[in-house]
């Protein structure tokens, strides 16, 4: 379907933002210093939980996938919103739209479930520690990384397949600073009432099977936290889940807002101010969130540091 619409549309032109020519050089070095940041903390968090024997667990091997995962999508948007402050061409082939559509769906869709499986990861270490080592064996967490990334690559691979399959004519000019679906579909002079619905269904089920998944694990966890006699166990058990709790709060309250409201062109930039949220800043915060709040990643970090 993708192919034969190829020969319709060679090339969109993604709008970006409205101050977008008078400040270019200042948002370019703005969000070269995040990207930066970004992929240095991203990646120096990865080699640290592989060089690091005392981060061999559970919690950390998720967290190097979720590392992993905001460096991909990351990539997939921001190398071409940086080119398009700086040089005049702002278009995208249709190909290379169809490709940043895919690989953003893909890792965004993991995220949600690799945070899904963290707070799993620590219901069972809190509410069940004696059992820890069996429920969550390596084979359990290689399936549970395996299944987020195989759903983020069918939900992506369905909707950006329904997506790419209308035909474009009434613009190739799209109101957003990379290729996202709902801008994409607007458009469309094909019926898109089965794409927004399949976005909805899609986009919701997985917001909400994740969520619910986070607030089941937490709930029992506050209830467990909260009938241990010892105040120091307490404030251990509540740091554990402090980094990984900031980081589940910033990240779906900005994606529910990019997509759980209605799409109407007075919310396009509000829109695009979620996206850089959720798309560029949050991959940049995750590694600097768990390694600020985490005494473990610290110890390692300063063992890391005496001996560079």
């Amino acid at each position: 379907m993708i192919q034969r619409n190829s020969t319709e549309v060679t090339e969109f032109f993604l709008l970006g933002f409205g101050a977008q020519h008078r400040f270019h050089y200042a948002l370019f070095i703005v969000f070269l210093v995040i990207y930066v940041t970004s992929m240095v903390a991203n990646i120096g968090m990865i080699l640290l939980i592989k060089t690091d024997s005392r981060l061999r667990k559970p919690m950390y091997f998720f967290l190097q996938h979720l590392a992993f995962v905001d460096i991909c999508y990351t990539s997939a948007i921001t190398p071409k919103m940086l080119q398009n402050f700086i040089v005049e061409n702002i278009s995208i082939s249709f190909k290379g739209c169809v490709t940043q559509l895919l690989v953003y769906g893909t890792f965004t869709t993991s995220d949600c479930y690799l945070l899904a499986s963290m707070a799993v990861d620590r219901y069972v270490a809190i509410c069940n520690p004696l059992h820890y080592p069996i429920v969550m064996s390596r084979r359990v967490c290689i399936h549970l990384v395996a299944g987020s990334y195989i759903i983020g690559s069918i939900n992506a691979s369905v909707n950006t397949g329904f997506t790419f399959s209308l035909s474009f004519c009434k613009s190739h000019i799209i109101n957003h600073f990379f290729c996202d679906a709902p801008p994409i579909l607007a458009l469309s002079c094909s019926n898109t009432d089965i794409n927004v619905m399949l976005l909805s269904v899609f986009v919701g089920f997985n917001l909400m099977f994740t969520v619910l998944v986070i607030i089941l694990s937490y709930t029992c966890i506050i209830a467990t936290i909260l009938k241990m006699s010892s105040t120091t166990g307490r404030k251990k058990a509540f740091s554990t889940c402090a980094s990984h709790l900031t980081a589940v709060t910033i990240f779906y309250g900005t994606l529910s807002y990019m997509y759980l409201q209605p799409h109407a062109s007075k919310f396009q930039e509000n829109m695009k101010v979620a996206s850089i949220c959720y798309g560029i800043v949050i991959p940049m915060l995750n590694p600097l969130i768990y390694s600020l709040r985490n005494k473990e990643v610290k110890e390692a970090l300063k063992e890391m540091g005496k001996k560079l």
